[in-house]
């Protein structure tokens, strides 16, 4: 079954450009286009796709917004952010929001598929540039390990794997137990983290003081 993707960009040729990639691809489907959020957020929860391909800068409603919007109403679909944006602030306002990865405009197309295909598995793609903006953001101002503290021994084992990249049903074989035990571990991951997304947890591991 190929992946099901909607996507969300405001330029036509890049929508169309896009759509052709998912047309080329026997592991991705486009099965729906927007050129703003208002009207994604009219047609994708209903469709229900399993990724999303987001710009951040849309007319009226911002990506970001749209992406918090439909994570409330979809929580299990991915959203890939794909922009021209590198800065802390807007990495880190997307992320918050709860997309899983984030890529720059300039990836190719196999880079692109690539990303979808990981962040269906519950990976977190991001391009080179991207990554090394939230490495460096790691240093600048570590939170308070209070969060982290409050994880049981199991928990932030699984919290290691997720940081080392591994996705739920790698770390469910790893650890000997089921993909739903490690599902329910990270829900529970989440609300002692204060975070919506795996991505968002895997930050504030790597933020913690020590």
């Amino acid at each position: 079954m190929p992946i099901t993707v909607s996507i969300v960009e405001d330029n036509a040729a890049i929508c169309a450009s896009l759509e052709r990639v998912m047309a080329d691809s026997s592991s991705c489907q486009c099965v729906s286009t927007s050129l703003d959020a208002e009207h994604a957020l009219r047609l994708i929860p209903r469709q229900k796709p399993d990724v999303v391909v987001m710009d951040i800068e849309l007319p009226g409603m911002s990506g970001i917004e749209c992406t918090a919007r439909l994570k409330r109403l979809l929580p299990e679909t991915r959203i890939l952010i794909l922009t021209v944006y590198k800065d802390h602030e807007q990495i880190f306002k997307a992320l918050k929001a709860g997309a899983s990865g984030y890529l720059l405009k300039r990836s190719s197309s196999k880079e692109i598929l690539r990303a979808i295909c990981d962040v269906k598995e519950g990976g977190a793609p991001m391009s080179a540039e991207i990554a090394a903006k939230v490495v460096q953001s790691f240093h600048q101002s570590p939170p308070s390990a209070s969060d982290i503290d409050s994880l049981t021994r199991r928990e932030e084992e699984i919290l290691a794997f997720l940081a080392q990249g591994y996705v739920s049903k790698e770390i469910a074989d790893k650890l000997g137990i089921s993909y739903e035990t490690v599902r329910g571990h990270l829900g529970k991951i989440y609300e002692k983290l204060h975070v919506r997304s795996r991505t968002e947890a895997v930050i504030k591991y790597f933020q913690k003081p020590g």
